[in-house]
């Protein structure tokens, strides 16, 4: 789902299984946080960890 996709009901669903606004507040910032991260280092090429790749 994409960000612009996403509705009023989804937060209630994630209210519904115990998640407080403070708890999705921050999941939504960690979130964004590690897509920024990603879109840097694929951007600069970074590799991933030798230790990542499947074995």
């Amino acid at each position: 789902m994409k960000p612009s996709e996403n509705r009023p009901e989804n937060l209630e669903a994630l209210r519904r299984h115990g998640f407080s606004d403070t708890a999705i507040h921050d999941a939504v910032q960690v979130i964004a946080l590690f897509a920024y991260y990603n879109r840097i280092a694929d951007g600069l090429g970074i590799a991933d960890e030798p230790e990542w790749s499947d074995r």
